[in-house]
C-alpha cells in the first residue's frame, strides 16, 4: 500500500493521519490521507501459517475502550498495519489519548483513521464500512469486532428486569452488527485469499456471567456464528475466532459499581482482574497464526474451567 503525505482535514465522523517516524506529526491533530492503491496477495486455496504482507488494513470497533485501545497499540507496535478505529460517543480527550498511545509505539509510518458510528443502526454500520474502504482506499483485511454493550443493565437477578426493548438493542449491538460487518468485509477477504475475523465475546456466553440474560445470550450468538462461518471459509485463507474474556479492568463490561474490588478478584482463580493488554496479545496471536479457526478462546484467569 503506497503512502503519500496527508492533506489536512477533519470532519465530525472521520479523522485520520499518518503516524510514525518521519511523518511530521507533532501533535494529536489529525489529517486525512490521500487515496491509496491496494496491494493484492493473490488467491490462495488454504490458510497460510504466516502473513508476510505489510500494511494490511485493520478495523477495530470500540477502539477507544480499554481492550480496543490496547489492541490498536499492539497492532501499531508492529508497524505492519494501517488502522481504522471506530468509536461511538467517546470524548475528544479519549480519541486524542488513543492517537497519542499509538504515536508513542509505532516504529514505521502507518495510516490511522478514526470513524464515528452508532452500531445500534444498521445503516450506520454500512456507512462505517463504506467510509473505511473509501477513505483508506482498500478493503478490510482484519476485522476485530470488539465493541459491545450491557445496555447499562447488569447484576440482573430476575428475567422480568430485562425489557424486550433492552434485549433487542443489546443483541443488535453485540450480535447483529458484528454479523453485518463480517458480511461486508468478507468479499474482499475471499477475493485476496486471506483474512482474519475476530469477535470479542465474553465468558458470560459460556457460563451465564454476572451481567444478565440479555448480555450472555447476545454473546452466545457469536459463538454459533464463529463455528458456522469459520467452517464455511476455512479453505479460503480466512480464519474466524472469538475471545471470551472475563472481568477485564479498565472496561465498561465490569458489573455496575465494580472497580477492581476484592469481591470481583475472588471470583478469578488467579486472584486478579484481567488486563486489556492480555486480550490484545490474544488478538495478535489469532492474526499471526493460520492454523487456529472456529475457536472460542477464554481469557479469564481460570474463571471458566473448559
Amino acid at each position: 500500500m503506497a503512502s503519500s503525505r496527508p492533506t489536512s482535514y477533519q470532519t465530525a465522523n472521520r479523522r485520520s493521519s499518518q503516524i510514525g517516524p518521519g511523518s511530521n506529526r507533532n501533535s494529536a491533530a489529525l489529517s486525512s490521507p490521500d487515496k491509496h492503491s491496494s496491494v493484492s496477495s493473490g488467491p490462495r486455496t488454504s490458510t497460510s501459517i504466516a502473513d508476510t504482507k505489510s500494511n494490511r488494513l485493520v478495523l477495530i470497533t470500540g477502539a477507544t475502550g480499554g481492550i480496543g485501545k490496547a489492541t490498536a497499540v499492539a497492532f501499531a507496535r508492529t508497524g505492519k498495519y494501517n488502522l481504522a478505529l471506530h468509536f461511538n460517543s467517546a470524548s475528544g480527550e479519549a480519541q486524542e489519548s488513543l492517537i497519542q498511545a499509538i504515536s508513542e509505539v509505532v516504529p514505521e509510518v502507518i495510516d490511522v483513521a478514526l470513524f464515528q458510528a452508532d452500531l445500534g443502526s444498521f445503516d450506520e454500520v454500512r456507512k462505517l464500512h463504506k467510509e473505511v474502504v473509501d477513505g483508506l482506499g482498500t478493503g478490510i483485511d482484519v476485522l476485530f469486532n470488539n465493541a459491545g454493550t450491557t445496555s447499562n443493565l447488569s447484576n440482573v437477578s430476575n428475567l422480568s428486569d430485562v425489557s424486550i426493548e433492552t434485549f433487542e438493542s443489546t443483541w443488535r449491538i453485540n450480535a447483529a452488527s458484528p454479523f453485518l460487518l463480517a458480511q461486508l468485509c468478507l468479499p474482499h477477504m475471499e477475493k485476496q485469499g486471506w483474512g482474519r475475523i475476530i469477535f470479542n465475546s465474553s465468558v458470560a456466553a459460556l457460563n451465564g456471567g454476572v451481567v444478565g440474560p440479555h448480555y450472555a445470550s447476545s454473546k452466545s450468538a457469536l459463538h454459533g456464528f464463529v463455528h458456522w462461518l469459520g467452517g464455511n471459509v476455512a479453505k479460503k485463507g480466512i480464519t474466524v475466532n472469538a475471545i471470551a474474556p472475563a472481568l477485564i479492568e479498565d472496561t465498561t463490561m465490569l458489573p455496575a459499581g465494580a472497580d477492581g474490588t476484592e469481591s470481583l478478584k475472588e471470583k478469578i482463580p488467579i486472584g486478579r482482574l484481567g488486563r486489556p493488554e492480555e486480550i490484545a496479545e490474544t488478538v495478535m496471536w489469532m492474526v499471526n497464526t493460520g492454523y487456529v479457526t472456529r475457536k472460542i478462546v477464554p481469557v479469564d484467569g481460570g474463571f471458566h474451567p473448559y
